[in-house]
């Protein structure tokens, strides 16, 4: 797509509620701060928005069709299609959840629509063509796939005329399984853009927290990642270090960075303005060889595995 933006970010944690900020990240956001974020984002070039149906059950995307307002013009939206959460009854399960997105954006169409989970790639993927037929679907993409998954839906789409353009699957320092099991390479090799989600792993490459300042209680990323955090100190030390050699870059932002120098697409949640600004400027940091060298050490070193209880393996 043409000024696709090097960041996208992300709307999860807009939502309230089953799969939804308050209940994964602990978060309460304002309308008024939801739309503090947009409008700062808008302003550093960041118009690539992703959202899900199943966040917050459709109060994402209800946050996120009010933050744009009559701004859709100027936005790149990216939402999915959720096969837990369908309508088994509907003639067209993808195009029923699809009209209920578009409602809840205001919108007449999705510039990227995604299969979220690989439940059924045979059934759900030929369900995508006449939606890319009517123009309400521009592109699409697999998220949560595999690569024999993704090579499947590539095909199907193929034989139709149209094509798999994006994959998004959790990619960070400390998850590295599509790396490991060749959808990087593929992704690269077909032209299709690898969306890395979680690179920041929900707080715990931020730098905002540690043993002695753990993630909000109570909340689920609290119970993942709160029990590791002592494991992750000599990677955060490491990241800080190489921050200051970056005119004082954020850990957050050489996570971020790392992510852009491994030819992917980060994937950001933004819940405030200066998370936004944060993103914004991490586009600008290069890492040498030895800073990506010195961080993949220490992660692997770290020993710790944060695949989320939704995701298959990977290899």
């Amino acid at each position: 797509m043409n000024n696709q933006p090097k960041i996208a970010l992300g709307t999860w944690s807009w939502g309230a509620g089953f799969a939804g900020g308050d209940q994964v990240f602990g978060n309460h956001l304002s309308e008024a701060q939801m739309q503090k974020t947009f409008d700062a984002a808008m302003q550093h070039g960041l118009n690539l928005w992703d959202t899900a149906a199943v966040y917050g059950m459709g109060s994402s995307e209800t946050a996120l069709g009010k933050a744009i307002g009559n701004r859709r013009s100027e936005v790149i939206l990216s939402t999915k299609f959720t096969p837990q959460i369908a309508d088994k009854t509907a003639k067209n399960p993808v195009a029923t959840m699809l009209e209920a997105s578009l409602q809840r954006l205001h919108t007449d169409h999705i510039d990227i629509y995604w299969i979220h989970n690989p439940q059924n790639v045979e059934k759900w993927t030929p369900l995508l063509i006449p939606l890319l037929q009517s123009g309400k679907v521009k592109r699409v993409g697999v998220s949560n796939h595999n690569l024999a998954q993704i090579q499947r839906a590539h095909e199907l789409l193929i034989a139709a005329g149209y094509a798999v353009s994006a994959v998004q699957n959790h990619y960070s320092l400390l998850y590295r399984a599509s790396e490991r099991a060749g959808i990087l390479d593929f992704c690269q090799k077909n032209s299709i853009d690898f969306f890395a989600y979680m690179v920041l792993e929900q707080g715990a490459l931020s730098g905002h927290y540690s043993p002695e300042t753990p993630l909000p209680a109570g909340s689920q990323r609290a119970e993942t990642y709160n029990k590791i955090l002592p494991q992750l100190t000599k990677l955060t030390c490491k990241m800080a270090e190489i921050g200051a050699r970056h005119d004082g870059a954020s850990v957050a932002q050489i996570a971020i960075a790392w992510a852009i120098a491994q030819g992917t697409l980060p994937l950001i949640g933004v819940t405030q303005a200066h998370h936004v600004k944060e993103a914004a400027q991490a586009i600008g940091i290069t890492l040498s060889a030895t800073e990506i060298a010195e961080l993949e050490t220490l992660s692997e070193g770290a020993g710790v595995d944060t695949r989320g209880a939704w995701e298959k393996p990977m290899v």
